[in-house]
């Protein structure tokens, strides 16, 4: 019991001389007397360290913070694919695209897939509001062009190049051998 009085009765002083310690001294008392003989200063000095604009606050609360690649990739594909069907229905989209369908070669309906392409990815950039999205929109497209072309196909002249025409290679006809032949006769008798 007296061990637990003690510790009372020193918690007791401890908690009366910090209420002492707290106290202001009185307002005639100069702290720095050398400071009064010299020129009082216009501005105070700064009391911490310099604190950033509150532009730059804003900006740095406003960013969303990464939850990880595989969780930003999905969320580029679920804006994405909002934006796809709000773009969808868009007039100047359906008129491309019908436009597009009714090609009569396969050059022209590439063409004029690519120009759809355009429209297309145009108008989904100009409602996309991320940075993210813009670029995901525009490798999408880039995509989408790509599989348009047909690098192994060989393109006809141009007009630039016509008074040097290339050599047009010929291809030597299969020739079956003899005893093919006459295995596939006897089959079909």
């Amino acid at each position: 019991m007296k061990k637990y009085g003690l510790i009372f009765l020193s918690a007791l002083l401890i908690a009366a001389l910090m209420l002492h310690g707290q106290e202001a001294a009185p307002p005639s008392v100069d702290l720095f007397p050398e400071q009064e003989e010299e020129e009082p200063s216009p501005t105070p000095p700064p009391n911490g360290p310099e604190l950033p604009e509150l532009k730059q606050l804003d900006d740095s609360f406003n960013k969303p913070k990464s939850l990880g690649k595989d969780a930003d990739t999905l969320q580029v594909h679920a804006l994405w694919r909002q934006l796809k069907n709000r773009t969808v229905n868009d007039p100047d989209v359906q008129a491309a695209k019908k436009y597009a369908q009714a090609a009569p070669t396969d050059l022209e309906k590439r063409k004029r897939l690519s120009d759809y392409y355009e429209v297309y990815y145009r108008r989904m950039s100009a409602l996309a509001t991320t940075p993210e999205l813009k670029l995901a929109l525009q490798a999408l497209k880039d995509t989408h062009q790509a599989v348009l072309a047909q690098p192994r196909v060989r393109p006809s002249p141009t007009p630039e190049f016509s008074g040097t025409p290339s050599p047009t290679p010929t291809s030597t006809p299969f020739k079956k051998k003899a005893k093919e032949k006459h295995k596939k006769a006897k089959v079909h008798k």
